[in-house]
Formats: C-alpha cells, sequence, structure tokens
C-alpha cells in the first residue's frame, strides 16, 4: 500500500529556508514520480515541483524557480524541497502527491500535507 509522509514544515521569515521531506513507500519499482503541491489560504492547489526517481527529470512552477529545488535519496526513500528565499506568499499547506500517471501530469495520490507560514 502506497504511503507518503510529509515532515518538515514550520514557521520562518521573509528570506528564511526550510526543507520539507516526504518519505515514501510501497513502491514496487524505482519508475514513479514524486511532486508537491502547496494551497494557500482561500485559494485552489497548485503544483510547486515534481521529480522522476528513474531519470532525475525534475520540473518547476515559475514562482519557485531559482528558489526550490527538488531531490531525492533512494536509500532514504525520502524525497526532499529544499525552499529558499521564502516569501509571505509561500504560505500554505504543502503536499507530498504521487503521480500516478506519467510526465508529473497526475492524476496523484495525496499526503497528509505539511504546514509552511512565512511571515515577519
Amino acid at each position: 500500500q502506497l504511503h507518503l509522509v510529509e515532515s518538515g514544515g514550520g514557521f520562518v521569515q521573509p528570506g528564511g529556508s526550510l526543507r520539507l521531506s516526504c518519505v515514501v513507500s510501497g513502491f514496487t519499482s524505482d519508475d514513479y514520480r514524486i511532486g508537491w503541491f502547496r494551497q494557500a489560504p482561500g485559494k485552489e492547489r497548485e503544483g510547486v515541483s515534481c521529480i522522476s526517481e528513474k531519470d532525475g527529470f525534475t520540473q518547476y512552477n515559475d514562482p519557485v524557480k531559482g528558489r526550490f529545488t527538488i531531490s531525492s535519496d533512494i536509500s532514504k526513500h525520502t524525497v526532499y524541497l529544499q525552499m529558499n528565499e521564502l516569501k509571505p506568499e509561500d504560505t500554505g499547506v504543502y503536499y507530498c502527491v504521487h503521480d500516478r500517471g506519467y510526465y508529473c501530469a497526475g492524476p496523484w495520490d495525496w499526503g497528509q500535507g505539511t504546514q509552511v507560514t512565512v511571515s515577519s
């Protein structure tokens, strides 16, 4: 059974950094894609980043390019989202997701989410 467990959220001032972790389990191969979505208060969920375990392909949405980095440690079954230069508009619940399709395009399986708050 697939499990996605996020951690690493918290409160940080603008310009600060956080690293989110997603421990994944229940896969039978290394050919899978893990991503991050976020949902700000009063807004719809939006895709943030995605990584393909098999070939290392990564993608980012425009607001986070150059500030966020997605990576994975297969030996630890963990995907990370390093978030630097955080802004108040990065505030939201961050969800780890598994791509049940191809090319990081969904459909998705969802983790429970972790709260990130960026405020002075």
